[in-house]
């Protein structure tokens, strides 16, 4: 089998590559999102889906926290703004990276999400600090600061509307 290194080198270049792991993550945020709602028996097993009317926050917050910011964690447990917020925030981050529009903000708002889960997990289990919220902020934060929303997907359609050419913050 023959490799054409020109074919390998523009899609396995440092701009595609971060485009994968844009993807990715949002693959990881939008299934969070679909398991939550429905059940699907990973993280949320079936007939606790937020169809079946448990708040997808619950379990986490007021279980899963530790340390000194528990008690504020576990005080927003079930409360249905948060559970709303939450919900919006992990199919709006989902879906803009894979689209690949308005990753900015996608990854900014991914970025102060995996800073919260962070915090609510205080210490990490694994290290003084740093755990795998860490590193999807840091990767999230990577991204913002790239135009790889303009490779593999949406992005560049979405740079050239009116309403991102004059809010670029939107990009």
């Amino acid at each position: 089998m023959v490799i054409d290194e020109n074919l390998y080198m523009k899609y396995f270049n440092f701009e595609y590559l971060l485009a994968y792991v844009r993807i990715s993550l949002g693959l990881i945020f939008l299934w969070a999102f679909f398991d939550k709602v429905f059940g699907l028996g990973f993280a949320t097993t079936a007939g606790k889906s937020w169809l079946d009317g448990v708040s997808p926050t619950i379990g986490f917050l007021k279980f899963g926290t530790t340390g000194p910011l528990a008690p504020f964690y576990k005080g927003l447990a079930g409360n249905v703004f948060v559970d709303w917020l939450f919900m919006i925030g992990l199919l709006g981050i989902g879906f803009s990276l894979i689209a690949g529009i308005g990753v900015r903000i996608a990854g900014y708002s991914g970025a102060l999400m995996m800073l919260l889960m962070w915090s609510a997990l205080l210490p990490p289990k694994n290290h003084p600090f740093l755990d795998d919220h860490i590193i999807y902020l840091i990767v999230l934060l990577v991204i913002t600061k790239s135009n790889v929303g303009q490779i593999i997907g949406l992005g560049k359609w979405w740079s050239q509307t009116n309403v991102v050419l004059k809010y670029k913050f939107l990009e």
